[in-house]
């Protein structure tokens, strides 16, 4: 359940989207969770790239608290940690994959000299 009051998102809902998954790097980790179902915080650190333990972290967490992203923590030594999508996560797969096809038809229209 989203931890964000529906009072204090913005009245656009494409703001609204912007709000919760405006960063580039939240755009990569739902797609490395959309990928993987299950992904420990190294493992997301090496699929998303260039992105520092802090600034994956303070992702995680926001996501978290929106009620995007869940945190488990399992009771071992050393402990582990895994996240994956919320159903409301998931629900953002079109979203995905309407900027996955854009991004194709974008690159061919380069390739073929359209623009």
């Amino acid at each position: 359940m989203p931890h964000q009051a529906a009072d204090d998102l913005p009245a656009c809902p494409i703001e609204t989207t912007l709000t919760l998954i405006g960063s580039k790097w939240q755009v990569l980790i739902l797609r490395d969770l959309l990928a993987n179902d299950t992904m420990r915080f190294k493992e997301l650190q090496r699929s998303v790239g260039r992105i520092s333990q802090k600034v994956l972290t303070s992702n995680l967490r926001a996501m978290e608290a929106a009620g995007l992203v869940r945190r488990e923590v399992f009771a071992e030594v050393p402990p582990r940690v895994e996240y994956s999508l919320t159903d409301t996560g998931r629900t953002l797969k079109p979203v995905l994959d309407a900027l996955w096809d854009w991004g194709e038809g974008y690159r061919e229209s380069l390739r073929g000299g359209r623009g």
